[in-house]
């Protein structure tokens, strides 16, 4: 039998319950608690048939931040969409939505024809 492996997931929050700090740890090789400022958690509940989801950012992540985010987390989707059901097709359309959605938004400028741009971390 294989081991568990084991995903902590530390959130602190203030006393309006608006998260000021995320501090997960994953087992394997790098196994140092990292910090970020926002996730996105989602899991399939095969009894109910649905999603089950948690979103959560702190405080101090920027809206430019988010925005990069929100974007390099639909890439992802997509690429795990054509992985799980190798539908290239649909998975490149939504690669092309959100490539428009970042442009629109500021993430990816016309020109670019690189993936989504990492965000610029420093203080605003």
């Amino acid at each position: 039998m294989m081991p568990d492996n084991i995903i902590k997931i530390t959130v602190s929050t203030d006393e309006n319950h608006v998260p000021t700090e995320i501090v997960w740890s994953a087992d394997g090789e790098d196994s140092a608690e990292r910090t970020a400022k926002a996730m996105s958690l989602a899991m399939w509940d095969e009894t109910d048939g649905r999603l089950m989801n948690m979103d959560l950012w702190t405080k101090n992540m920027s809206v430019e931040e988010m925005r990069h985010f929100v974007c390099q987390t639909m890439m992802t989707l997509a690429d795990t969409f054509e992985r799980s059901t190798s539908d290239k097709p649909h998975a490149e359309a939504l690669r092309g939505f959100t490539r428009e959605l970042a442009k629109r938004i500021g993430v990816m400028k016309d020109d670019d024809s690189a993936e989504v741009k990492k965000a610029d971390s420093s203080p605003q």
